[in-house]
Formats: C-alpha cells, sequence, structure tokens
C-alpha cells in the first residue's frame, strides 16, 4: 500500500513537469537579426511553422501595428518587394498550431551600401580549407530561376567552387583571405528580377603547430679565430609552437653546458617568419681559449616532438699570409721613401744618367732647329784683374762642354765677326740658343748710373734682349754663374735680381795650391754636374 502511494506521487509530479514545460515553450519569445541593404530581396518565415500553423505578423513591439507598404504576406511567409529604407525595424511572428503558441522577433536593419553589413563572425585556421555559407535556403526553396554568386569586400571575386545552396568552398587559406563576404542570389518573381543578399565575415587565424626542430645554420661551419679576442656564434632554428609545448634551446662546448664559465654566455628570442616560428640564440665568446678550439661547438633545439644540433668549429687564423702581406707594403712603402730620398738628394746625378742612357739608344734631334745650346755673356776685361772672369769664359767653360761633353756654345768675343752690326748679332744670336749663360763677378756691375765702358754697353744690351725673352716667354732659359767670389747684385739690375731669387746661381772657384785645394774640387766637381742637369740634352749634330 505504501509502494503503490509513492508510485502515484511520481506520477502525479512527472505530469506536473510536463505541463509545466509545455506552458512555459508555447510563450518562448525569440529575436532573429537582419542586415540588408536597400533595393535587396528579403524574405522571413516563422521559425517551425508549417502548411496546419497559423502565422500572425506585425510591425514594431505590438501586434495592433500594420506591415509597411512594399512587405507583403504569403502563405505565412513576410516578402519585402524589395526592401526599402522606411522597412527598417522590428517584425514579430505569432504562430499558433498543435505544438503551441510562438513569438519570434525579427530586426530589419537596413543600410544604403551595395553590400549588408553582418554580425556573423567565421574563423579558419591558415592553410586549412574551408568553406562560407550563403544562408539563403527560403530563397532557394522558391520555384524561380536564381543563381549565387559571391563578392569580397564588395568587389566580385573570380570564379569559385559555388554548390547550388550558394555554399562558396575555399582552399587552403592565408591571412589575405580574411574580409567581408556577400553572397548574392538573382531570381525572377513574378515578372520582376530581384536580388537577395547576405554578409558574413571571414577572419584567418595562424594556429602553429609544434614540429619537429629544423636547425639551419650552423652546419659543420668553420670559423676562423684569433687566441684571446672575442668571437660571437648564432644559431638559427626553425620549429612549431603551441601552448602545452616548450622549445629548448642551449649550447655546449665539447659535449659541456656553457653555464658556470665566465667567458661564455647565451641568449635566446623567438619569432615569426613566413608563416614559421624560427628561434634564435647567440653564444658570446668573451675569450676565445685554446681549449675551445677544434672541439665541436653545438647548438642544441628540443621541444616534445625531437631534438636537433648544429654544430660549429673553432680554427685558429693562421697570420702568415698577413704578416707577408704588411711586410711588403712596409718594403714598397720604404722602397718607395728612399726611391723618393735618392730622387732629392741625387736627383742631378740621376738625371745625367738618364742622359748618358738615352743618347746610347736614341740620338736625339735638335726639336726647335736652333743652333747653339748656349749664349755665353760676361763683362770683357778692361783691367788685368778680370783675367780669371775671361779665361773662364772662353777656355774653362768650352773645354768642358763642347770638348767633353758636345755642347755648342755662342761665346761673344769668340764666336762674332769683326765689323758686324752688333745689336743685331746679339738678337740673332741669342734667339738662335736654348740657353742663355750670365757669368758675373764679384765687381761686376751694368747699374746705368755709374761710369760704363763698351764691353759693359755690350753686357747690358745682351742682358736686356736675352732676359726680356727669358722672363716673357721663358725661352731661353737663364743660367747664372758666380766667379771670384760673392756677388753685389745690388748693384745689377733688378731683372737678375729676381732671376737671382727664383732660381739661385752656380759658384766656380779657382782652384790654387793651399788646404782648401781639395774642398774647392769638390765643389767644381758639383758646379759641373749642376750646369749639365740645367743644360739641356745634348742633340745630334
Amino acid at each position: 500500500m505504501r509502494i503503490m502511494g509513492t508510485a502515484g506521487r511520481v506520477c502525479f509530479l512527472t505530469a506536473l513537469l510536463s505541463l509545466a514545460l509545455s506552458v512555459v515553450h508555447s510563450h518562448r519569445e525569440e529575436t532573429e537579426i537582419y542586415h540588408v541593404s536597400v533595393g535587396h530581396f528579403l524574405l522571413l518565415r516563422c521559425p517551425r511553422s508549417n502548411a496546419h500553423s497559423k502565422v500572425m505578423w506585425s510591425r514594431g513591439e505590438r501586434s495592433n501595428q500594420t506591415i509597411p507598404s512594399g512587405v507583403e504576406v504569403r502563405d505565412g511567409l513576410l516578402w519585402f518587394l524589395p526592401v526599402q529604407m522606411l522597412h527598417n525595424g522590428t517584425y514579430t511572428c505569432e504562430k499558433r498550431d498543435e505544438s503551441g503558441f510562438l513569438a519570434v522577433k525579427f530586426a530589419v536593419l537596413v543600410s544604403s551600401g551595395e553590400c549588408p553589413d553582418t554580425l556573423e563572425y567565421i574563423t579558419i585556421s591558415e592553410g586549412v580549407s574551408g568553406s562560407l555559407p550563403c544562408k539563403q535556403n527560403e530563397i532557394f526553396k522558391l520555384n524561380t530561376t536564381k543563381a549565387a554568386r559571391w563578392m569580397k569586400d564588395c568587389r566580385p571575386l573570380q570564379p569559385l567552387s559555388v554548390d547550388e545552396t550558394g555554399l562558396l568552398r575555399l582552399p587552403a587559406v592565408s591571412e589575405s583571405d580574411s574580409g567581408k563576404y556577400t553572397c548574392l542570389v538573382d531570381i525572377s518573381l513574378d515578372g520582376r528580377n530581384y536580388t537577395a543578399a547576405h554578409s558574413v565575415h571571414l577572419t584567418v587565424e595562424y594556429d602553429p603547430v609544434l614540429t619537429e626542430p629544423q636547425v639551419v645554420k650552423p652546419q659543420e661551419t668553420v670559423f676562423m679565430v684569433t687566441v684571446g679576442m672575442r668571437k660571437d656564434l648564432d644559431c638559427y632554428a626553425y620549429t612549431g609552437f603551441s601552448e602545452d609545448g616548450e622549445t629548448f634551446m642551449y649550447w655546449t662546448v665539447n659535449r659541456t653546458f656553457i653555464e658556470g664559465d665566465d667567458d661564455l654566455n647565451a641568449t635566446i628570442e623567438y619569432g615569426y617568419d613566413r608563416g614559421k616560428v624560427f628561434f634564435q640564440s647567440t653564444l658570446f665568446i668573451y675569450k676565445v681559449r685554446r681549449e675551445f678550439l677544434n672541439v665541436p661547438i653545438q647548438c642544441w633545439v628540443r621541444n616534445s616532438v625531437g631534438e636537433e644540433t648544429g654544430v660549429a668549429w673553432l680554427q685558429e687564423a693562421d697570420h702568415s699570409a698577413l704578416y707577408i702581406h704588411v711586410a711588403l707594403c712596409l718594403s714598397v712603402s720604404l722602397g718607395i721613401l728612399a726611391l723618393a730620398a735618392a730622387l732629392f738628394f741625387f736627383k742631378v746625378d740621376v738625371i745625367l744618367t738618364y742622359r748618358k742612357l738615352l743618347s746610347h739608344f736614341h740620338k736625339q734631334q735638335a726639336p726647335d732647329g736652333k743652333l747653339y745650346d748656349a749664349y755665353v755673356t760676361f763683362v770683357q776685361p778692361d783691367i788685368q784683374s778680370s783675367d780669371d772672369l775671361a779665361s773662364f769664359a772662353l777656355h774653362i767653360l768650352p773645354k768642358k762642354l763642347e770638348e767633353k761633353h758636345g755642347y755648342c756654345l755662342y761665346i761673344r768675343g769668340r764666336d762674332d765677326c769683326p765689323g758686324e752690326a752688333m745689336h743685331d748679332v746679339i738678337a740673332t744670336a741669342v734667339r738662335q740658343c736654348r740657353r742663355l749663360i750670365i757669368i758675373l763677378s764679384s765687381n761686376a756691375s751694368t747699374e746705368e748710373d755709374l761710369p760704363l765702358h763698351n764691353n759693359q754697353y755690350q753686357l747690358c744690351y745682351e742682358q736686356k734682349v736675352g732676359l726680356h725673352d727669358a722672363l716673357i716667354h721663358n725661352d731661353p732659359r737663364v743660367i747664372l754663374l758666380e766667379t771670384g767670389g760673392p756677388v753685389d747684385y745690388t748693384r745689377l739690375p733688378e731683372s737678375l735680381q729676381y732671376i737671382r731669387r727664383k732660381q739661385g746661381a752656380l759658384k766656380w772657384n779657382k782652384v790654387h795650391l793651399g788646404t782648401h785645394k781639395l774642398t774647392k774640387l769638390h765643389s767644381n766637381r758639383n758646379f759641373w754636374k749642376n750646369l749639365r742637369y740645367h743644360m739641356p740634352p745634348v742633340p745630334a749634330r
């Protein structure tokens, strides 16, 4: 009896619960949101309704508001033919049938753009194939002519795979595939053409998976180092990444961990490169020791999938080639400096030697057509003290230059003929010479305010003709010779003073028996070298 009472109470409670659930179910309200653009076609169906359901549509929150113009109710469906801006608002569907009462709200949000907005988001992992639904099931159920096409960011898409329900199939997606997609369905109804549209936003996410490490470098790489110096080694590896997995990266030197060594340290960082995760570690060797040479220095990369290592070797650099190169550079530099010094101190000897060698291989013809190598001018001696000057000009100088070295000189007082017009002869002879040799003595004077004899008048004119051309045209070039001691240039014309300041003068000393004989001989030896240096090369006669 007690058992039967308990079973009765269970049945009563079950029936009561079923009734309560039925009442609750019959009064449940839902809200669906539709984004649509002006001019598009829209069709709304009351959920879970059929041919035996009684469906009532109304505008707004209250059921007594009428449907706006341009919207019709056909067979329990709400038709927007087409959508207008005034259709923006809330619509309520009330359904009554054997299953009970159901009220559903539809929020129709109208925009003016060609592609409607969307609140629907779909996420696909990068590199994975996916699909986007058209969500125009009610349109495709209509017995009308229809075709589906897709747009991305309101621009037509190239032909893709679309099935009969408008489902857009995407191959392996990439980050560039992200964006708003709109499915457009063209239909013909009652002789008019309409377009229904639905948008969805696609987000492509990068979702890397953990893979076996792949060390890019080092790969049995040999580095040349100097003992005691610093060296940095880099290790690059590609691997996947996941939240539940960790990647370890560390270094060993000759199979020994670097921790605890003050000369070694390492850093680790990671990033993304072309859709892959890469790890980078740098080993800082602050001071290369000999025990680091010719032993494996390994970069280890390890995760739950696998392990891989990169190996580097340190070898001591051979600096012998560098030392040879430095020695050669120093030798060449010192040789150039020595050659420059030799040219500076032995310039005269080098030039004279070059001319001598050149004369053996090639007899140089006179390029200017001149007859004489030099015009020799000096003050003819009127007093006995000037015999040394005349002897030098008429005997010593031609003996050295003409007889020994082959020069051709024009010496006034030796090569002119008596009775010739002095001025014409001097002017012609000077212009036929390549050099103008002016011999001065310690008592030389050509200043015009002093009494002059005939020879000094001659010297003044020779100097005026020759120096004018030398200063203006640099032809002939002037060579000053001093004999008999220092010359007082203040008593000479400014042109001679200028040449003396510009290029100096050669000094010849008469050799007498005495303590200074060797000194004078050596000085005169340099005198003849310098004179030949200033003279032109001897042309072939």
